[in-house]
């Protein structure tokens, strides 16, 4: 794929917004761009070829190698396995399956490492990506501490929906990408209570769902 595609695929990250055109033209000449099926599996362990992720188009889900649990769910618009900048001579334990057919680019670590050098917005944007993922990890654990199974559970979906949604009509409607493994993982629970729960939302309508969506109704606006 030529500089101008990758270009193109690139420019509405915010990542990047602060960098120019010229530096962002000479960024998509090192970049790799790749598609990626449903299910395909990113080994981002690989101790000899460390490279930081941006998906352009699809979702991915983040695995903890060793436990086989789900750590975090990746989105279009976002990056993945740039824990690789830490050490790259330190194993992550960490591989991205995609949730549905995506696009990727991807650049070496050291690379990355040097353009972060050069240029304070990306590095500060990088800086903002770690913040985040912290913040999410410390809710995960104070709802761990102070709410209830069915309670995660219920405010994971929602927050799941209102994230990787789109508004249809008076709904909001995401892809159904997650099993019911996948949500226990991100919510320390078991298999069996995510069912029982989302039965109970749907049955309560406050979720609909079926095998490839998943949706809430919108918030009334306050009169």
């Amino acid at each position: 794929m030529n500089t101008y595609t990758k270009y193109w695929f690139l420019e509405n990250f915010n990542l990047f917004n602060k960098l120019g055109r010229i530096t962002m033209m000479r960024m998509c000449e090192i970049l790799e761009m790749d598609n990626i099926d449903k299910g395909e599996v990113i080994d981002l362990s690989n101790q000899q070829d460390k490279s930081i992720f941006f998906l352009k188009k699809g979702t991915v889900k983040i695995i903890d190698s060793k436990s086989d649990t789900v750590k975090y769910i990746v989105k279009k618009g976002n990056i993945f396995g740039e824990l690789s900048l830490q050490d790259t001579n330190q194993s992550t334990h960490e591989k991205a399956i995609a949730l549905e057919d995506s696009i990727i680019c991807y650049i070496e670590a050291h690379r990355m490492e040097k353009l972060m050098e050069k240029h304070k917005s990306l590095k500060n944007g990088i800086l903002k990506i770690y913040g985040l993922r912290i913040k999410k990890l410390e809710r995960r654990l104070r709802d761990l501490l102070y709410k209830d199974s069915a309670s995660r559970i219920s405010d994971f979906i929602k927050d799941y929906i209102l994230e990787f949604g789109e508004e249809e009509g008076h709904k909001i409607v995401a892809k159904n990408l997650l099993s019911h493994k996948d949500i226990s993982n991100l919510t320390n629970t078991s298999r069996q209570t995510v069912s029982n729960v989302m039965s109970q939302l749907r049955k309560d309508s406050i979720i609909d769902y079926n095998t490839q969506y998943i949706s809430i109704l919108k918030e009334p606006i306050p009169t």
